[in-house]
């Protein structure tokens, strides 16, 4: 082909370059929490992420204990994986070795970083209590935040949701930002890089814009770059997911956001609400859910931009049947989200922990070794019954740098298996190719 019909060519997709390059540069190299814990914000504490690993743990064993929670775990997934007519029993010993060596990772967890991603939130949770009180609460919770930092269990990521831009609080919700960064960096003596800034209730583009503006700002402000100040959206209403002129805003919205949006996070109960669905059917994984987060799944693929499921209300307080069915909902939920590829989901309370951490880890832990074997025999173009592509590649590497990050893996078991050191493997996670 000659050198003309080749810069035709190139001419004629250089903005498809531009935008492949700009819009879909792929993941971040950037770890993405398994969980946001949300708290009332006038609950701060610094040693608030402790204190939820210790009534987390303290709840499981007065109802079992961790390894008879962690077996129920593991037999409710293995059975998933059966044919529904199924006659085919779990190998108890098996189970058994696999749960107490799951529930040792978990209560280890639980002791070293019980939330992995703390949100105080403002919004719902706080309400309306004047703008007195919440100014003082807001204060207190940017100091306790960065007097967290050095506690045992800090999270890895904190931050707030704040109140949304519609007209009745957008002036307090943004009274609320302005306050908790000021106090935050006057605190810390910079902008922490754990923290991240939730924008609620995002019903159009337009509102997002206006988060950038107030983030630009507030860099100006502070004096910091332009740029520095991030936040996720919220998506909890239909016009979000349908905008009035029958377009899907989601996609527009992350332009919007100019490259400051870090997430999308669905909100289970304001978006089943506003779509009509009785409060006793409002959940995770109604139909009206799923279609809202294929789409947010759309939206976000190869943007660099993290998903998140929302949340269940139903707790593991109560009688201990009580408890027991809701450790088996939540476990169930997790599990769920995790095996359509949404890898984060929020949890509104202590006991919530366990089975977060048991159904995640489980999660990372059972594919583990085919995944090893999967990416090695890739890598070092060994005989094998799969052929794999870069593509798959990349998938097999993040799903075991995510057990890693989260502490499903030990940075043993994965050079162990697969033959590879930890930088190799992010390399392949980023490109789909050894170094």
């Amino acid at each position: 082909m000659d050198q003309s019909t080749l810069a035709d060519i190139d001419s004629l997709l250089a903005d498809t370059d531009e935008l492949l390059s700009r819009r879909y540069p792929g993941e971040r190299e950037v770890r993405q929490p398994v969980h946001t814990v949300y708290v009332p914000g006038h609950l701060s504490s610094p040693a608030l992420p402790r204190e939820w690993g210790e009534q987390a743990l303290e709840c499981v064993e007065a109802n079992g204990g961790m390894v008879q929670l962690a077996e129920r775990v593991i037999i409710a997934s293995r059975k998933e994986t059966l044919a529904p007519d199924s006659q085919s029993m779990p190998n108890l010993h098996q189970v058994a070795r696999e749960a107490e060596m799951l529930a040792e990772a978990v209560t280890k967890k639980l002791a070293v970083e019980p939330i992995e991603d703390l949100r105080m939130d403002f919004e719902d949770g706080f309400g309306d209590r004047g703008d007195a009180t919440e100014d003082d609460c807001v204060r207190q919770a940017a100091r306790n935040s960065i007097a967290g930092l050095s506690e045992t269990g800090a999270p890895a990521f904190f931050g707030i949701r704040f109140k949304c831009m519609e007209a009745d609080t957008r002036a307090r919700g943004l009274r609320t930002l302005d306050l908790f960064l000021a106090e935050v960096i006057a605190a810390h003596g910079s902008l922490p890089k754990q923290l991240v800034l939730t924008l609620p209730k995002v019903s159009t583009v337009d509102q997002v814009s206006a988060m950038v503006l107030a983030c630009r700002a507030l860099e100006a402000e502070h004096g910091l770059a332009e740029g520095s100040i991030t936040f996720e959206v919220q998506v909890e209403t239909p016009q979000l997911i349908l905008g009035a002129d029958g377009t899907v805003p989601l996609a527009p919205v992350l332009d919007a956001g100019a490259g400051r949006i870090t997430s999308l996070h669905y909100g289970t109960y304001d978006y089943s609400a506003s779509m009509g669905v009785a409060a006793a059917y409002q959940a995770m994984d109604h139909p009206v859910a799923d279609f809202a987060k294929n789409q947010m799944m759309l939206a976000v693929a190869g943007t660099g931009v993290h998903l998140s499921d929302g949340s269940t209300n139903i707790m593991p307080l109560g009688e201990p049947e009580e408890i027991q069915r809701a450790w088996s909902l939540h476990a169930g939920l997790v599990r769920r989200h995790l095996k359509r590829g949404i890898y984060q989901g929020w949890d509104m309370h202590p006991h919530q922990l366990p089975t977060r951490f048991l159904a995640t880890f489980r999660f990372y832990r059972e594919g583990a070794e085919r995944a090893a074997t999967r990416l090695r025999n890739y890598v070092f173009q060994e005989d094998s019954a799969v052929l794999d592509e870069p593509a798959t590649a990349r998938a097999l590497a993040r799903y075991l740098g995510r057990g890693l990050s989260c502490g499903a893996h030990t940075e043993e078991f994965v050079t162990d298996r697969t033959k590879m050191s930890i930088a190799t493997l992010n390399h392949i996670a980023a490109t789909g190719a050894p170094e």
